[in-house]
């Protein structure tokens, strides 16, 4: 399984971003599909999540700025950042899971996203 991130970039604080994960299987083949970033210096963090059936799950502090969804005909899951802050700055993982009689868990390589004052 392959997750490829794309997306990010440099933006202007109160900017927008969107961010897309593209799957090598097909993202209803996941439990789970969801975002995750890293500041500098900080642990990774939650960001949003989307289940298979189309629940989703946002970290409380990113409420209402961030959403996630999923573009079924492209086979990505997408996040929309809106108004973003100095302290958005990250990188950017996705990630993936699924459960069974395994667990699986996967990563992808992470985008840079940088938000300037």
């Amino acid at each position: 399984v392959q997750l490829q991130a794309s997306g990010g970039g440099l933006v202007q604080a109160g900017g927008s971003l969107r961010l897309s994960c593209a799957a090598s299987g097909s993202i209803f083949s996941f439990n789970s599909i969801g975002w995750y970033r890293q500041a500098p210096g900080k642990p990774r963090e939650l960001v949003a999540t989307i289940s298979n059936i189309g629940s989703t799950y946002y970290a409380d502090s990113l409420k209402g700025r961030f959403t996630i969804s999923r573009d079924n005909a492209k086979n990505t899951v997408n996040l929309q950042m809106a108004s973003l802050k100095l302290e958005d700055t990250a990188v950017y993982y996705c990630n993936a899971v699924r459960w069974g009689t395994t667990y699986e868990n996967y990563w992808g390589q992470g985008t840079q996203v940088t938000v300037s004052s």
